[in-house]
């Protein structure tokens, strides 16, 4: 398969993303407000661009629904303006240090990595169970972000490390936690729904839910977070344990995003 063009959009996002990282980065050493509107309004253009970039595609036929390739683009893109739209009520500055270039890699990776073949047989239901994936996984992705930021606040806190960067910079224990834990009461239930419509388009296509490792490591993303929202309620799970689980439950889902990467290039 020809490689496809890369659109203006896709090198102002990549441009842009760049420079968001890097006033992020120094916000770690310089604490100032205008500093921190002006990383939000630079990664502001970044998304607007990398959406242009998106609807280009989406123009062409080829959108996030099409193949795992294309959603690791457009998650890229959820996980950016999920954080976004979070830091209108909350101060997560630090955050974005972090955001910027996650957002940076995933675009990189969605248009710079080998394509392969086309999917097949990828029905309405195939487009529909990528897309919700797509949704549940970026919602994980951001939850993951926030509780690593626990776990190294909580760190600085049990050593009284109190004038460090990162705490400084920091959100509270408590705001992060209720955040980590609202993120994953809204991707669980799309992410469930997406590999329920994922086994019945397996089943369409006469392949097997055991035939291959994907499936059974997307399993694992699931049960850590259904077990975390069902620990949560039962015994009152949160702060460091919900944070290592979300950690540990979207590392499993990353595993599967490569594995479907690396079979696309590799044919």
């Amino acid at each position: 398969m020809e490689p496809l063009a890369l659109s203006p959009a896709f090198f102002a996002a990549m441009a842009l993303y760049g420079v968001a990282s890097l006033i992020y980065f120094g916000l770690f050493f310089e604490d100032r407000p205008t500093i921190a509107r002006v990383a939000r309004l630079v990664l502001v253009g970044a998304v607007l661009a990398h959406g242009v970039d998106i609807a280009l595609l989406d123009i062409r036929g080829i959108h996030p629904g099409t193949s795992v390739r294309e959603m690791i683009g457009a998650l890229g893109w959820l996980f950016t303006v999920g954080y976004l739209v979070a830091g209108l009520k909350y101060r997560l500055s630090v955050l974005g240090g972090f955001v910027a270039p996650v957002a940076l890699v995933l675009l990189g990776a969605a248009r710079l990595t080998p394509s392969g073949e086309q999917l097949s047989g990828l029905t309405a239901l195939g487009r529909v169970h990528i897309s919700l994936a797509m949704i549940g996984v970026a919602l994980f992705a951001l939850a993951t972000a926030l509780g690593t930021i626990y776990l190294l606040e909580e760190r600085n806190l049990k050593q009284k490390k109190f004038d460090g960067i990162l705490f400084r910079r920091g959100v509270a224990l408590e705001t992060l936690d209720t955040l980590l834990h609202r993120l994953i009461v809204f991707g669980f239930p799309i992410f469930t729904l997406s590999m329920m419509l994922g086994a019945v388009w397996a089943s369409q296509r006469s392949v097997s839910w055991f035939s291959r490792p994907e499936y059974a490591i997307s399993m694992v993303t699931w049960v850590a977070f259904g077990g975390l929202l069902l620990g949560r309620i039962t015994t009152g799970w949160r702060g460091r344990k919900a944070a290592l689980l979300t950690i540990a439950g979207f590392s499993a889902s990353v595993v599967v995003l490569l594995i479907y990467l690396a079979r696309r290039a590799l044919g």
